[in-house]
């Protein structure tokens, strides 16, 4: 007999088909059966040592989070019940250029302090590894869910050349080569960038062009958070797509949004370049969270040449008086890289973490709003932060618009993606809540897309993204990576007032067949492994 029966569900299965009802079979980690309800009309129904009834459930694919920041977090939280409970049984990490393989004792312990904003300092963490392969198979020593990897442009960078605004040598260039080449070698799906991020934003297009080409060898793609979400938003995401098309590689979009108010209502812009690159035969897709606020580290919002030579580099030069002004100037007056070309508005700037428990206070204010309690300028504010925090402040910036976010997740090519940063006492709700947000809020409330589109957005299509042969779909033979929701209840119990609530009307989840949340409580089961590129592929 099989291990498990799921009885009556409402299946959408993935491919933005209609449901249909059916019970569902699943035995040693995969879907064994399919059995349609009018097939089973007059015969035997399957059978299995148990069952499940799914009466009123619909039952999908697990759901893929193109864009998530749990590098550490799947390390350090066996639970991980932010992303369990939201349905997600994949994440693909090492996002926006920055993550912690490969690396060496150097690179390591900068990376580490640079990205503290996104997952911490890691000190409860034992980083065994160095590689890719070795961070890969630390994965799958037990995780809450499974994870892909993206090799990380600027930590190679940062390995190669260093912290610095320079040209790689050819020496240089060749190494990075090689670093891409054996990350993907070792299992990595593609290759990030954060291109308002050092050393990441270091890389002229021709560098980055001839890494492109390494990893379109490997059947990989390049996921890269661009040069501008704000003033040039567009500029940089033509230089995306022309980058990618010269390399022949790939494209997906990180959190491909139109912000700040330069780019109010101009998605349709956005989708219209997309379009033509893909109607002359561009391979492109994005990912979007259902949400205006993005997120991010404070230290991020400074100017590239302020970054320079990696954080003791930054403290210094932000504890000199004269240069702090400079900086102040670039970000309040000029507009910073950092901010995306665009004067920053300090009541637009949330505190959303701080790793100095003694800052607390700043959480959940505006910088602004700090500013004003303490009688000083919003700078002042925000580089005693910056220096007491040793850059490690997390935030939120009030800069998106609801009809951008509507008009992209409708597109044919458009993914789902948290983004979510895990760390501080007031994360960005969507770290929590984005996969119940689409189905209860834009499927359910709005009407925006169909369930059976939203599903599709959230599973099938994602894992073509990656090139997965068995996760996606309800199908037989497919890993059972499965949930089951209830479409009238479904929803983020995140809030911005209360980030780490957890979602309801998603009673089970199963990772490779096995249930991770049943009943609506996280089971004890590390069901999660590394999903490493598919090695049958280019």
């Amino acid at each position: 007999m099989e291990d498990l029966v799921i009885r009556d569900a409402d299946v959408v299965d993935g491919s933005g088909a209609p449901s249909y009802r059916a019970d569902v079979v699943v035995d040693d980690g995969r879907i064994a059966a399919v059995v349609k309800e009018a097939a089973a009309a007059g015969c035997q129904r399957p059978r299995a040592t148990r069952e499940l009834d799914a009466e009123g459930l619909v039952l999908s694919p697990g759901f893929i989070d193109m864009h998530a920041h749990s590098d550490l977090a799947l390390l350090r939280d066996p639970d991980h019940s932010a992303k369990a409970a939201q349905g997600v049984t994949l994440e693909v990490l090492g996002q926006d250029g920055l993550s912690y393989a490969p690396v060496d004792d150097r690179t390591l312990a900068e990376v580490r302090r640079a990205i503290a904003g996104w997952n911490g300092h890691g000190d409860d963490i034992d980083f065994d590894w160095r590689s890719v392969g070795e961070y890969l198979d630390r994965l799958d020593r037990g995780i809450a869910v499974n994870a892909a990897y993206l090799i990380p442009q600027g930590t190679v960078r940062a390995l190669a050349v260093g912290w610095e605004d320079r040209e790689a040598t050819p020496a240089e260039l060749d190494r990075m080569r090689r670093l891409v080449a054996e990350g993907m070698e070792q299992g990595a799906v593609g290759m990030s960038s954060g291109l308002t991020y050092t050393p990441g934003m270091y890389a002229e297009d021709a560098e980055l062009t001839e890494l492109c080409r390494v990893v379109a060898s490997y059947g990989g793609y390049y996921c890269p958070h661009h040069r501008s979400y704000g003033a040039g938003a567009l500029e940089a995401y033509e230089e995306m797509v022309a980058l990618s098309r010269e390399a022949d590689c790939s494209l997906h979009l990180a959190h491909a949004t139109m912000n700040f108010g330069v780019n109010k209502g101009r998605a349709p812009e956005l989708l219209s370049l997309l379009d033509k690159a893909l109607a002359a035969g561009a391979d492109i897709t994005l990912d979007t969270y259902p949400y205006t606020p993005g997120s991010t580290t404070l230290a991020a919002m400074l100017p590239s040449w302020a970054n320079e030579g990696g954080p003791d580099a930054v403290l210094a030069r932000l504890a000199d008086d004269d240069t702090a002004e400079r900086v102040r100037h670039h970000v309040e007056s000029l507009g910073s890289d950092g901010c995306h070309g665009v004067p920053i508005e300090w009541d637009t700037i949330e505190i959303s973490g701080v790793a100095d428990p003694a800052l607390a206070d700043f959480v959940g204010r505006t910088v602004a709003e700090s500013a004003r309690l303490r009688g000083e300028t919003p700078w002042t504010t925000a580089r005693r932060l910056l220096l007491a925090d040793r850059l490690a402040p997390s935030i939120l910036q009030h800069v998106g618009h609801e009809e951008n976010v509507r008009t992209i997740m409708r597109h044919r090519v458009h993914t789902g993606g948290s983004d979510g940063i895990l760390q501080g006492a007031k994360p960005h709700p969507r770290a929590y809540g984005t996969f119940p947000h689409y189905l209860g809020h834009y499927v359910r409330e709005l009407g925006v897309l169909s369930l059976e589109e939203c599903v599709a957005h959230l599973t099938a299509r994602p894992a073509g993204r990656l090139r997965l042969p068995d996760r996606g779909l309800i199908r037989e033979g497919y890993r059972a990576d499965v949930v089951l929701f209830d479409p009238a209840t479904v929803a983020a119990g995140s809030t911005f007032a209360e980030p780490r609530k957890l979602p309801t009307g998603i009673p089970h989840v199963l990772i490779n067949g096995r249930f991770v949340i049943e009943e609506g409580r996280r089971t004890d089961e590390l069901a999660g492994r590394a999903v490493r590129r598919s090695p049958q592929l280019p």
